[in-house]
């Protein structure tokens, strides 16, 4: 299907770079981002974030800059930028009002900017719009227009796709919303759902992950009661699941740019308008805590083992925030592994997938490869890896001292059936 329109991508993350791609696909695209050397690796055909696979950046046509002038050959511009909160939970748009000066430099009589970053409904005209104009000294809905489309990427994940996911659309005004509309369903599969207004469009996306955040708070609240009770809470979930309209949630840690981060932006908004929402910050603050809980089972554990805690060694099985995906963004692994310190222990921490480099500028953690790991006291099991989970028992009880000592399982992914004898194992 056919719109007509010159597409470009401002940002080439783990959201932008899958739309690119699947744009590429049919026409050549602008890829933009200020990251110089994420610019010259995609050009090398190679996507570190592992969302797009090399072969699918060999059979796209994009061309990649850190060149802003570029953009101007396109009159599409979809901003794909991250949306972070700061260091006491506050939205930092400042990525997205920097892409908003880039955009506003070149764009022109005609074009159309798409917002895909995750907001407070009201960013995109309150605080995006003004931007641009001041820029450009164009009039939005005079000159040019604007929409926005929350991204809905599931990083790791390769069934739930860009292509495969419905896409909320939403535009100034109809004739907008329209051409949005046109060209966003000519990639995705899915189809796409019109937004009644952008604010209506930002407030959805917002709310999918609160949701969410607030459903998995709830479990973990429960393995909080369970564990005072000495009943495994998997197992409870397990019995309770099988009752047709039981939503399967699991405790767990919540981290990541999504979940953990996107109720910040709706709470912030509800309390500038007067709101001080209840529900959805007491939620976040039980997933907040969840780290130094795991952490205190652990120690709890090597103290009724008779084991010294201070000087003895832990190794932690993954740092990344979620399974087979190299995202370290706002990972909560890191709580557990401050906690132990907390404690004397010595902490050596291990992940197949993430950037060490990256791990060692964002949090001062220095991954051991697994050849050069000391044998440990405990092992916790963080992350769920695919790897981790095929080896299972084997490779935990390699990495324990003598083969024997805590084990925590974090995502309950090792078989109890299994677990050897002089392993005292503790699961979430």
């Amino acid at each position: 299907m056919s719109h007509g329109r010159k597409i470009s991508v401002i940002g080439l993350g783990y959201v932008g770079l899958p739309v690119a791609v699947a744009f590429g696909k049919q026409a050549r695209v602008i890829g933009f981002d200020v990251n110089a050397t994420r610019i010259e690796e995609l050009k090398t055909g190679h996507d570190r974030t592992l969302e797009v696979r090399d072969g699918d950046l060999r059979h796209t046509d994009i061309l990649y800059t850190d060149n802003k002038d570029d953009l101007r050959a396109a009159d599409f511009h979809i901003v794909a930028v991250p949306t972070p909160v700061d260091a006491a939970s506050q939205p930092d748009l400042t990525p997205m009002l920097r892409a908003s000066e880039t955009v506003g430099d070149i764009v022109k009589r005609g074009d159309i900017v798409v917002y895909e970053s995750t907001v407070y409904p009201g960013a995109t005209e309150e605080d995006c719009i003004p931007i641009l104009e001041a820029r450009s000294g164009l009039k939005a809905g005079v000159d040019f227009t604007v929409g926005y489309s929350p991204e809905r990427i599931n990083p790791g994940d390769h069934v739930h796709t860009f292509t495969k996911i419905t896409k909320v659309v939403s535009g100034q005004d109809a004739e907008t919303l329209d051409i949005v509309a046109r060209v966003y369903e000519s990639v995705v599969e899915a189809g796409v759902h019109r937004a009644a207004s952008i604010k209506v469009a930002e407030a959805a996306k917002v709310i999918e992950n609160t949701q969410r955040d607030l459903n998995i708070a709830l479990m973990n609240e429960l393995a909080l009661i369970f564990d005072k009770m000495g009943i495994d809470t998997l197992d409870v979930l397990e019995a309770a699941g099988t009752k047709w309209n039981f939503l399967p949630f699991r405790p767990g840690l919540v981290g990541g740019h999504c979940i953990s981060v996107d109720p910040y932006y709706l709470t912030y908004k509800a309390s500038m308008l007067g709101y001080f929402p209840q529900v959805i910050l007491s939620g976040r603050r039980i997933n907040d805590t969840m780290g130094e809980f795991i952490a205190g089972q652990a120690v709890k554990r090597l103290i009724q083992g008779g084991s010294g805690v201070r000087g003895s060694v832990a190794t932690v099985l993954g740092l990344t925030f979620k399974e087979d995906c190299p995202d370290l963004r706002n990972t909560r692994v890191i709580d557990i592994i401050r906690a132990l310190q907390g404690y004397g222990i010595e902490v050596q921490v291990h992940d197949a997938l993430a950037d060490s480099h990256e791990a060692e500028e964002e949090y001062g953690i220095r991954l051991t490869a697994e050849a050069d790991l000391k044998p440990a006291s405990a092992v916790l099991m963080a992350v769920a890896h695919e790897d981790y989970i095929e080896r299972g028992w084997d490779l935990i009880q390699g990495l324990l001292k003598d083969g024997e000592g805590v084990v925590v399982d974090v995502k309950g992914a090792l078989d109890r059936a299994r677990q050897p004898a002089g392993v005292n194992l503790w699961r979430l």
